[in-house]
Parts: C-alpha cells; structure tokens; sequence
C-alpha cells in the first residue's frame, strides 16, 4: 500500500494557511511531506477600490509566493467570489470539489479553520469541509486552527495536537511579508499580523514547555 504523505490545508483566504498552521506546514515540508493548500475565497472584497481581477491575480501571485518559502507543493484556488460565498449553490460546488480533491490525495492530515472562528467566511469553510470528509467515510484525521481568536478561552473537547515551530517561525514570517496586499496603509495595523502570530507562538510555547508553538484541535 502507498504510503499516504500528503497534508492538505484548506482555508478561505490566501494567507489564512500561513496565519495559522504556517508554522507546522513549514517543518512537515522539512520532514519530507507534501504540502498542499486548498484556498477557497479569490478575497476580492479585501480592496473593494481595487479593480476585482487585479486584487484576485495580486492575492494568486502572493500565495504563490508564500507557499515556496514553506516548501509547499501548489496552491489550488477554488475561485469562489468573496461576495458570492453565502450562494448555496456556490457552496454545493465547492464542497464537490474539496470531496474530489480530497480523494484524490488521501490526506495523511487536514488542516481548516476552527467552527467558532469570529470571520464569517471561516465558518463557511469549516462547515462545508466536514460536510464533504464526512460523506466520503475516511480515517483522515481534520484539525482546526484559529485566525481571529487570539486565544481560546474555553476548554476544548477535542484532542490537542502540539506542534514545536522554534525552528520554522522565520519561514511563517517571512512567508507572511509575502501578503502586501493584506497590510493596512498607515500605523500599527501593518504590523498587527506579526505582532498576533508572534503572541500567540511564545504563548503556545510557554504553555506547552517549547519555545513557539501552534496548537490545534482533531475534530475528526
């Protein structure tokens, strides 16, 4: 039997795939696994004074960008305009696609976003990729990651997985700087993306005796 070597993230937004298990996608690239990034949204209402194909091929070339520095094998963007994410229509596709694409790899692992994440959109893509893995009966195991929680004040019921990136934090960052697009123009708010990940790494460390870490929960 092949041995399964792929690990699947999929997330709604080019740079979610580095905000949140960037870290972990960088060392398993340095183990020897595939890395594949499955990104659902085009994220053409981040700059809605922006032409739409302009910000759509900008945020492409950046994900793009960023998955070379994790040591990624592609990036697959599912075209779902922002504004058309809530389409039933638009989700039934999707979700038909993520089931082929799903099948296709036989994820040794998957990585999504976590159900009670505060954007919309994170929700959506939580909902339709447990939809999809669970018509196809696989033993994959799904963790979730968080972007807008900076941390998780309740406890969780689902098994943790800890992950060191002591030694892959400099390719997340760097990897990050990729996102220009996603920098606001003025102040803080251009370096708020490091300043998160930065925090919430040396205190997923403290709390788990490593230096940086990134904490996930298996929900399947």
């Amino acid at each position: 039997m092949k041995k399964r070597n792929t690990i699947l993230v999929i997330c709604a937004h080019s740079d979610d795939e580095i905000l949140g298990p960037g870290g972990t996608l960088a060392k398993y690239a340095e183990e020897g696994l595939d890395i594949k990034t499955i990104i659902f949204s085009l994220g053409e209402l981040s700059h809605p004074h922006f032409q739409e194909d302009i910000i759509t091929k900008t945020r492409v070339r950046e994900a793009n960008r960023a998955d070379k520095i994790i040591g990624g094998k592609g990036v697959k963007f599912l075209n779902v305009m922002e504004k058309d994410v809530k389409e039933s229509k638009k989700q039934d596709k999707a979700k038909k696609e993520i089931e082929r694409i799903i099948q296709k790899y036989k994820p040794l692992k998957i990585f999504t976003h976590a159900a009670d994440d505060a954007h919309p959109v994170h929700k959506i893509v939580n909902k339709i990729v447990l939809e999809a893995y669970d018509s196809l009966r696989l033993k994959t195991e799904i963790y979730t990651f968080d972007i807008w929680n900076l941390f998780k004040w309740k406890k969780e019921k689902h098994p943790k997985l800890v992950v060191d990136i002591s030694k892959t934090f400099n390719k997340k960052t760097t990897a990050l700087k990729c996102f220009k697009s996603q920098f606001g123009f003025t102040g803080f708010l251009n370096y708020y993306p490091y300043f998160a990940i930065t925090i919430k790494g040396l205190f997923q460390g403290w709390k788990n005796d490593m230096k940086l870490a990134e904490v996930f929960y298996r929900i399947r």
